[in-house]
């Protein structure tokens, strides 16, 4: 599975895209998954709770998750999946 990495989560995880062997077949599979390959990713885009961080957004086929079943929407492995970290700006 290929997941479309954007701003600072590109250094993290060594490039715009990252592919991902989940062990289940929901986003957090696989937001586990490249935790586990890549640590740093954690503190970026989970709180403590293990819920996303406030405008952190993830969308699979051009559709937030949170308008889904947040963490826990299925995908397939052909489904296009993007992980946006918190962007400020003005």
């Amino acid at each position: 599975m290929i997941v479309k990495v954007f701003a600072n989560l590109r250094v993290i995880c060594g490039g715009m895209t990252v592919e991902v062997n989940p062990l289940g077949n929901k986003i957090i599979d696989i937001l586990d998954k490249m935790i586990n390959d890549f640590p740093d990713l954690q503190e970026e885009i989970f709180t403590p709770e293990k819920t996303l961080k406030p405008f952190v957004h993830v969308y699979v086929n051009g559709r937030n998750i949170i308008h889904l079943e947040d963490l826990e929407t299925l995908v397939n492995s052909t489904d296009q999946i993007a992980l946006f970290p918190p962007v400020a700006g003005g």
